[in-house]
């Protein structure tokens, strides 16, 4: 069978030989010895007229395929039954196969890699290197404000259904004056002497709007002073305050 092919440059005798299986459509299997081995023999004997680098691998299969061809024309004894001789090339051809797809593969995956691109940091060094003087996270632990305020928000709409609609709008009401370090040190008076209570417990014992106010910034100020410590056990339930300083927390720049 006749075939016509541009001498290409191959790397070694395998990719010849893989090059020629593939264009004929054979079987790498069940390989057609002898027709395989003509168009191998044509292709070297161009390629030692155009270039003699790496030729004796070249000659070297050529010498190995026309082995095999030999060794197939001669009629095997009916007692025996032989190995095929093309089963060590066969098994050269697909170990030689299975390299080239990882070849390929590894390649791909190298073109890939360079298309990322990765930016070194660039924040200001005084960013980088400022720090809280005080975390909220140490302050209220796992426990988010936002069930702080829930539970502030349900106490002061008690407070609103407590009001009378119809007496509430007889005569008129003069606010109190609240001092905020003098109630701060009512706070600290109640931990000390109760130690551990609750976060409703202690907004109860406001009297009006603005006393609760002043008792739930208050209670966040201490917090913050590290004078009490804050806890939920479970979600939605009441928060749990420990009271944990010995004396008073002088605060007078708050009067």
């Amino acid at each position: 069978m006749d075939i016509s092919f541009s001498l290409e440059a191959f790397e070694g005798p395998l990719d010849l030989l893989i090059h020629l299986i593939e264009k004929n459509k054979v079987n790498i299997y069940d390989i057609p010895i002898a027709m395989i081995t003509d168009q191998y023999m044509e292709y070297v004997s161009q390629m030692q007229k155009l270039q003699m680098d790496n030729i004796s691998e070249f000659l070297v299969m050529a010498a190995y395929l026309l082995k095999i061809k030999s060794q197939m024309l001669l009629p095997a004894p009916a007692a025996e039954e032989e190995e095929d001789p093309r089963a060590e090339l066969v098994e050269r051809l697909l170990e030689h196969k299975m390299y080239q797809y990882a070849s390929v593969t590894l390649k791909d995956r190298q073109v890939d890699a360079a298309k990322h691109l990765y930016r070194s940091e660039s924040l200001p060094a005084e960013v980088a290197e400022y720090r809280e003087e005080v975390s909220a996270e140490d302050v209220i632990g796992d426990m988010p404000i936002s069930e702080l305020n829930r539970i502030f928000q349900e106490i002061m709409k008690r407070r609103e259904d407590r009001v009378d609609p119809i007496r509430s709008k007889f005569g008129r009401i003069e606010k109190e004056e609240i001092n905020f370090s003098e109630k701060v040190r009512k706070i600290q008076e109640y931990g000390i002497a109760h130690r551990h209570f609750s976060f409703r417990t202690l907004l109860a014992t406001a009297r009006d709007r603005i006393e609760i106010i002043v008792t739930f910034l208050g209670i966040l100020e201490l917090i913050h002073l590290g004078c009490m410590f804050i806890k939920q056990n479970r979600l939605f339930d009441d928060f749990e305050i420990d009271y944990v300083a010995d004396k008073f927390v002088e605060i007078e720049q708050f009067a």
